[in-house]
């Protein structure tokens, strides 16, 4: 049996000279995304763009470092046994929740349970994550075993997010779920105020097990779905850092600001309804992606912040594979070609769920007219951002989805999510049953076995191929700010949102 143990936590980001920086200042942070719920299992929550607060409420059992490397958490080691059908946890001894109440192997029981128990209620990230699953058995006070329903080596990776969350007592006893869950964690910051799709106002927890030097007092967050708003916010000193619209570099920086682009292992990426005519024929999926000027589109709406692709990885990652970018050119005569081969000769009508900012406006109004000179006419439905959700939930508004994808620390746990059958933003059918079977295969390998690298990248390949999802360009995250008032805002690859749980306030930020 091999034991994987971590003996200590993960080191914080490298501590700023405590003369830069200003720990009795408040980070106030303008967003693009907001919190319906500070419940980690209810539905909005499962976006990776919408996890900023519930990171600096909850700990995890695991802690994904910057890179979305496993480490320890609230728990300090954990051993897989021989068939990786189970898994023995340990947790640091001594963290309390915000209400002082311990952090114990029973919690965390409570937790695990609530969770399987939610069932469809949860959010999709959520279920997709507790799919293996079976029990929680406590095996002292500090230490439990999770079982399994089938082998699978992601465990660790699970950890590290939603699943991994853990609230105090108080909040998973009873039936309490979205706006009556009790949001009560054991992370750096405790809950002041909350406003759904507002804002939630968060102050320093002094008591905290990894410590408090140099973190502000407290750390606000706006939900601002106006670009604009936002970037005035930073200029008036209203926000100390806020997330711009890539559009809005060259103003913000004509205005004196700071600009940082963090880049992601995500992309803007088209969620399909596989089973809903008429991308539920692959001609016409694949007319689609010839339809598309992907570097057109890089080149006018993220001013050097998106490079053009038809994949969910970043270069650097081992499941990039160049070959793949060749198959889809840039080509509206085969598009149309195959919309004709597909019995659409005069062309094609389909409906966008459009999220309601303005970076999502932009960028779907480009589509819109870049579609139309091969023949693809899109038809807006227009929702607020949060309501993302009614894509992938009966009566399944919309023939796709545009949004970004924000990648998971697990390249497997991309492929569940977005690709599989009963996938969080793949709502009905499967692209190809070869999808399956591979996510199958590659679930009961460990991360570092050799044999699992090409099965992920066979199921890039036949994504692509089969075009189970529709890329259009990565995505980062651009921010700005006064010079000199936001340290260590790092790139957080796990998910789509940076971890806010370090970041620092200048000394001399006004």
């Amino acid at each position: 049996m091999k034991k994987w143990f971590f003996a200590a936590a993960l080191a914080l980001a490298a501590p700023v000279q405590a003369a830069e920086i200003n720990p009795a200042a408040t980070l106030i942070y303008y967003d693009a995304v907001g919190n319906e719920t500070l419940d980690p299992a209810e539905p909005q929550s499962g976006s990776s763009f919408s996890q900023e607060v519930l990171l600096a409420l909850y700990d995890t059992l695991v802690r994904l470092d910057a890179g979305g490397t496993p480490g320890p958490g609230l728990a300090e080691s954990w051993t897989p046994s021989a068939d990786l059908s189970s898994y023995v946890f340990v947790l640091r001894k001594g963290v309390k929740f915000h209400d002082g109440t311990e952090v114990t192997a029973e919690i965390v029981k409570n937790n695990i349970e609530r969770n399987m128990a939610l069932g469809s209620r949860a959010s999709g990230a959520m279920v997709d994550s507790i799919k293996p699953f079976a029990g929680v058995e406590v095996l002292g006070k500090y230490e439990f075993k999770l079982l399994l329903r089938s082998p699978s080596g992601q465990i660790p990776y699970l950890f590290g997010g939603i699943a991994g969350m853990v609230a105090s007592e108080a909040s998973v006893t009873g039936d309490g779920f979205g706006n009556s869950f009790k949001p009560v964690g054991s992370g750096p910051y405790r809950l002041k105020s909350f406003e759904s799709n507002v804002k939630s106002i968060l102050t320093r927890n002094e008591d905290y097990w990894g410590g408090v030097t140099g973190r502000p007092a407290g750390f606000e967050h706006h939900y601002v779905p106006d670009g604009r708003a936002r970037l005035n916010a930073v200029r008036s000193g209203q926000a100390t850092v806020a997330l711009i619209d890539p559009r809005q570099i060259p103003e913000a920086k004509g205005a004196g600001l700071a600009v940082q682009i963090n880049e992601k292992n995500g992309v803007w990426d088209i969620y399909v309804n596989l089973e809903r005519p008429p991308l539920n024929n692959l001609k016409v999926r694949q007319a689609f992606m010839h339809a598309v000027d992907r570097q057109a589109l890089a080149d006018a709406l993220s001013f050097g912040s998106a490079k053009p692709t038809v994949q969910f990885f970043a270069q650097s990652s081992p499941v990039y594979d160049p070959e793949l970018e060749k198959i889809y050119p840039y080509d509206p005569a085969k598009a149309k070609a195959l919309l004709a081969e597909a019995g659409f000769k005069d062309g094609v009508a389909m409906t966008q769920l459009l999220l309601n900012t303005t970076e999502y406006k932009q960028l779907g109004e480009a589509l819109q007219a870049m579609l139309a000179e091969s023949g693809i006419r899109i038809v807006f439905d227009v929702v607020d951002a949060s309501q993302f959700n009614v894509f992938r939930r009966p009566p399944y508004r919309g023939n796709y989805l545009m949004a970004r994808w924000g990648g998971r620390a697990d390249p497997l746990q991309v492929f569940q999510e977005l690709i599989a059958t009963g996938a969080t933003y793949n709502p009905i059918g499967v692209a190809s049953p070869e999808i399956d079977r591979s996510i199958d295969k590659a679930r009961g390998l460990l991360p570092n076995d050799p044999a699992r690298l090409p099965i992920l990248r066979q199921i890039a390949r036949i994504a692509v191929e089969n075009v189970a999802h529709m890329p259009l360009m990565t995505r980062s995250n651009v921010y700005a700010y006064k010079p000199g008032c936001i340290v260590g805002l790092v790139p957080y690859l796990p998910i789509g949102d940076d971890r806010f749980n370090d970041v620092q306030v200048g000394a001399k930020c006004k």
